[in-house]
């Protein structure tokens, strides 16, 4: 998976190594981001890691990120998969870590990864947020996504959805 580069961030695949594993160990064992997930991962950090990895190895146009600052600390996740129970549908996702919150890092995150999936050609981009995650909401309404109301269709929970249109190619 290529490694994206935006102004302050370092976008690039998780490893294995130890610093990664015990960072993402941390950050979805923690009550406040976990509680907007639906709990924390069903699979150790290891795991979690091979599934990212397969997220890209079985669509180049695809990945999970860690979320790097200048500093070498990891700030977060941000996710580019296709929706589960979808047709064909692409969300964007960010989880950072709460020490990192309040700095712009999930959109500017989430920014590169949309426009690299509309370089690829896709034609929009999906985001679903649980009720009440504030910063979340604020995240899409920055990204310039529109919001489509509550569903349940791609995940076994009413979640806000927003969607993102590429914009027109102009010849």
């Amino acid at each position: 998976m290529e490694e994206l580069r935006t102004a302050r961030l370092r976008l690039r695949a998780w490893t294995t190594a130890p610093a990664d594993l015990a960072r993402l160990a941390d950050l979805y064992g923690r009550d406040e981001v976990s509680r907007w997930l639906g709990g924390t991962p069903s699979v150790a950090p290891p795991e979690l890691v091979a599934r990212w990895a397969r997220v890209h190895d079985l669509d180049a146009r695809f990945g999970c990120w860690a979320i790097e600052l200048p500093d070498r600390v990891v700030a977060g996740t941000v996710l580019f998969k296709p929706l589960p129970h979808g047709v064909g549908e692409v969300e964007v996702g960010w989880h950072l870590h709460p020490d990192c919150w309040g700095h712009g890092y999930a959109t500017e995150a989430a920014r590169a990864v949309i426009e690299r999936g509309f370089d690829a050609g896709l034609p929009e981009v999906y985001a679903v947020v649980r009720p009440g995650n504030a910063a979340s909401l604020a995240v899409c309404a920055r990204l310039g996504m529109q919001p489509l109301g509550l569903f349940r269709r791609w995940y076994d929970v009413e979640l806000e959805a927003f969607r993102l249109i590429a914009p027109a190619v102009v010849e």
